[in-house]
This record gives C-alpha cells, sequence and structure tokens, in this order.
C-alpha cells in the first residue's frame, strides 16, 4: 500500500504546512553561507514562498542570483541594494526606478531588506512584484531576517570548524616533540645492534606518523584508530622494554563505529606519560570497546600512579593549575571535542585515586546524523 498525503484540518493548515516546508527546504542551502550557489537554490524555495515575479540575492559587492523573469533587470540590482547595504534599513523602490520599457514586463516594484550577520549587512534580499501591499513587503522583512540567521548559523559553523582545526593542530603539537624524539632515540639504539628491529620499527614510526599528521579529518573508524595505537604502543614497548604490558579487547561489531579523529590515541599516550612516573613497576594498560547497544563503550585503563582529584580537574581544563602544572591538553581535547560533537552527556568519564591506576571512558554513539567516517 503506497503512503498517502495526510490531509489538513483547514486551508490555514495546509498554509503552515507549505511554509515550514518551503523554508525547510531553504535552510541548508543558506547554511553553507552566502554563495552563488546557496543564493540560486534558496531563492528558487523562497521565490514561490513569497508569490514573487522574480527574486535577487546579492552579497556586500555583487549579484549573485536572478530567479524568475525579467533577468534582463539584473544588472541594475547591485545599484539598486547600494543605500540598503550602507544603512541596513530595508526600503522599497517604486516603479519609476525599477520598470523597464518592455510593456508586458512585470516587474515594476523591488522590496530590499537587509541580509545581516551580527549586525554587520553582509548582502540583500530583493523581491520583484507588479505592485507594492504591506502585507508583502512585511513578509519579505520577515523572511529576510530568517535567511540572516540561517546565515548567522552558518558562521557559527566556520567557527566551529576553525576551533576544531586549532584544536587539532595543538593536539598533533602535543604528541610531535617528545615522542618524535623518543622514538627516533630508540630506533637510533637498534641501528647497530639489530637493524632488522630498527627497520620494522622506523615503518612503524611511519605509519603511526602518517595516520597523525595528515590533514585534518573530523571522523574516522575505531579499527583506523585502534590500528594507529597499536603502532605507537609497539614503539613504546620498544623504549620501555617489557615494563610496559598492554591488553586490546575488542567487540568485532564496534570497530566500523565512527569516532572523532585522535579522539583514543591521547588518551593511551597520557596513561603512559603520567602513569609510568613510579619506578621500575610493570605497568599494564588495558583498552577495551564493547557494543552497547545503540553506542560504543571504550576505555582505556592502567595501573599507574593515579591522581588526586585536584590533580585530575587540572588535566581536564587543559590549563596550569595550582601545582603550577599544565594540564593534559590531550585529555582536555578530546573531551571538549566529545561533547562538542554528540552533547554534555558524551563527555569523558575518569575513574582515578593516588595509587589506584586511572580509567578514562567514553560512550560514542553508532549512529549519529552528519557524523561519517572520511
Amino acid at each position: 500500500m503506497g503512503w498517502r498525503r495526510a490531509r489538513f484540518g483547514s486551508l490555514g493548515d495546509e498554509a503552515t504546512f507549505h511554509t515550514l516546508h518551503t523554508i525547510a527546504l531553504a535552510a541548508p542551502s543558506l547554511r553553507t553561507g552566502l554563495s552563488m550557489e546557496s543564493a540560486r537554490k534558496a531563492t528558487r524555495q523562497l521565490r514561490t514562498l513569497l508569490g514573487a515575479e522574480a527574486m535577487a540575492m546579492t552579497d556586500e559587492e555583487r549579484l549573485l542570483h536572478w530567479e524568475g523573469p525579467g533577468a534582463h533587470h539584473g544588472p541594475s540590482v547591485p545599484s539598486q541594494v547600494l543605500p540598503v547595504l550602507a544603512t541596513g534599513r530595508p526600503r522599497v523602490m517604486p516603479a519609476r526606478r525599477v520598470a523597464c520599457d518592455d510593456p508586458s514586463c512585470l516587474i515594476k516594484i523591488a522590496m530590499i531588506a537587509p541580509l545581516t550577520v551580527e549586525s554587520r549587512t553582509v548582502g540583500a534580499l530583493v523581491v520583484y512584484a507588479p505592485a507594492a501591499a504591506t502585507g508583502r513587503v512585511r513578509a519579505v522583512g520577515e523572511v529576510a531576517r530568517w535567511m540572516s540567521g540561517q546565515l548567522e548559523l552558518s558562521e557559527l559553523d566556520l567557527s566551529r570548524d576553525l576551533l576544531m582545526e586549532a584544536e587539532m593542530r595543538a593536539l598533533r603539537a602535543q604528541i610531535s616533540p617528545h615522542f618524535v624524539y623518543n622514538s627516533l632515540t630508540t630506533i637510533a639504539s637498534f641501528v647497530r645492534t639489530d637493524p632488522e628491529r630498527a627497520r620494522e620499527l622506523l615503518l612503524d614510526f611511519a605509519d603511526f606518523a602518517r595516520y597523525s599528521f595528515r590533514n585534518r579529518r573530523e571522523f574516522t573508524t575505531l579499527a583506523d584508530e585502534l590500528r594507529s595505537i597499536d603502532r605507537y604502543l609497539l614503539l613504546e614497548r620498544a623504549r620501555f622494554g617489557k615494563r610496559l604490558q598492554f591488553q586490546v579487547e575488542i567487540a568485532p561489531e564496534v570497530l566500523p563505529v565512527a569516532v572523532p579523529f585522535l579522539a583514543l590515541q591521547p588518551l593511551v599516550e597520557n596513561a603512559i606519560r603520567h602513569g609510568m612516573s613510579d619506578g621500575r613497576k610493570p605497568f599494564h594498560v588495558r583498552i577495551i570497546a564493547r557494543d552497547a547497544g545503540a553506542e560504543a563503550a571504550i576505555s582505556v585503563e592502567d595501573n599507574g600512579v593515579g591522581m588526586q582529584p585536584e590533580r585530575l580537574a587540572e588535566v581536564l581544563s587543559g590549563e596550569p593549575g595550582r601545582s603550577g602544572r599544565r594540564g593534559g591538553i590531550g585529555l582536555a581535547n578530546v573531551d571538549g571535542r566529545m561533547r562538542q560533537v554528540y552533547g554534555d552527556g558524551y563527555g569523558l568519564t575518569v575513574e582515578t585515586g593516588p595509587g589506584v591506576g586511572t580509567k578514562v571512558s567514553m560512550r560514542v554513539p553508532k549512529y549519529r546524523p552528519g557524523v561519517f567516517p572520511d
């Protein structure tokens, strides 16, 4: 049996549905920012909504798109919107300023409304019609305000992406100095005594570096992240010998799950850096990933020195605390990215105490709209 369109109780309900459906179709393009492509897609939907003869969108300098008949009016649009761009105030241009010599052309007046982002006018919406009406002028203003809201959201999305890029650079900077130096020093120590081992370790280091320092990728699979961690642990094992023991328990069904790029490696690195400071005691790291219904439950556990609650707060903040030691930017970075992507309920959970080791846990939804491994 096929689907049938739902019946609405009144013409008003039908009109409401039509309006909401139209703006829902126009929103995704505007969320990408103000461009020729987004203007083309948005005006196609919004012209129908406003019942306009034609519609145009501009940025601060040029006409982005003309939608509808009368495209011969297009070259005059940039000059028509200049006063609106300058003042940020809407205006209606009369027929004597807009109409052409073609008596059959229905473009007589222009209703121009500013498009603003954070109080800055970034463009204009121009709606053309045979005549002006108070209701239609108000509707154009409301649609322009809604469009401005979508453009502001696109700016926030861009700011978020730039912030994540900066955080990723900070995370890589934290990984590279000490780990690269120690790994290469360890490899060099094997060059004369065990050349074959040195060669294997160098290949492991190349694989790890290729994964960690490639172009930013927002998400990867748990399988890829674990493969990189395996290379990291092999390099650290070469450095610390049998003192470093590690165990990995992974449920096969969670291997394809998408996780934020470099979400697990900092947890393992933090465990080794801070947990192994207790003399020559054997150190164990355990990585577990289990199927938890709609989520993957992942944890990194060690039997190291642990930490006081005050020190844990410093580590998760990423800022220097009263001890004068800087917090672990790796843990702070991962915690912040998890909350940003999935919500505050998905931050890191840390169980620790002096002398009892540390366990860092995270939950990752198996399926999340807009989250795909690259």
